[in-house]
């Protein structure tokens, strides 16, 4: 099955020292560069998606900005396909089917940041769009949200937000991803 990885919004404001921190970026963005290393080495499409906002007193991710790079822990070297969004799901506004449809992908592989947000918006698009869709559960985070008076820890949210993308395609762990390719690469490419 034609695969792609989809790298999303992994940029520098939602690390240590960014304008909107999320819990654990680091742990997430490594185990994501794992998987866009296998798709290096392999020959696999992938893509990267980069957050500008357009909004003129944006709290995060301004144009320009460095919080709005690419984090460094997934570079995104010279030649390789970027998709510039500047809503929460990829798709909208932008030539990310367009990219998809053009490699004949049938299956997008999601990591990247906010679980609750753009990993949660993209992976229900893709899988609306006919893709079968498998999200990355260890190369995604989120944040601490809060509603009615209450604090919803991250580790909860973004647990609640796999369990429900669970019901749109496959919740696997980086390593579980990796063999399944590596499975399917050894009997033809990705």
């Amino acid at each position: 099955m034609k695969t792609a990885l989809l790298v999303i919004d992994i940029q520098n404001d939602y690390f240590e020292g960014g304008k909107f921190p999320l819990v654990n970026p680091l742990a997430a963005a490594n185990k994501a560069y794992q998987l866009l290393q296998c798709f290096r080495e392999h020959g696999g499409h992938h893509v990267h998606v980069q957050h500008i906002s357009l909004e003129p007193d944006a709290a995060f991710f301004v144009k320009g900005s460095t919080g709005s790079d690419i984090h460094d822990s997934v570079a995104h070297f010279e030649g390789e396909p970027i998709v510039y969004k500047h809503e929460i799901n990829a798709f909208l506004n932008t030539n990310l089917l367009e990219l998809l449809k053009s490699w004949e992908i049938e299956r997008v592989v999601v990591t990247g940041m906010m679980t609750h947000m753009c990993v949660d918006a993209v992976s229900r698009a893709a899988a609306d769009f006919g893709f079968d869709v498998i999200v990355a559960e260890d190369a995604c985070t989120t944040r601490d949200l809060k509603h009615d008076g209450a604090t919803i820890p991250a580790e909860m949210v973004h647990k609640s937000f796999l369990a429900a993308l669970a019901w749109y395609g496959s919740v696997m762990k980086t390593d579980e991803i990796v063999a399944l390719l590596a499975d399917e690469m050894a009997n033809r490419a990705l």
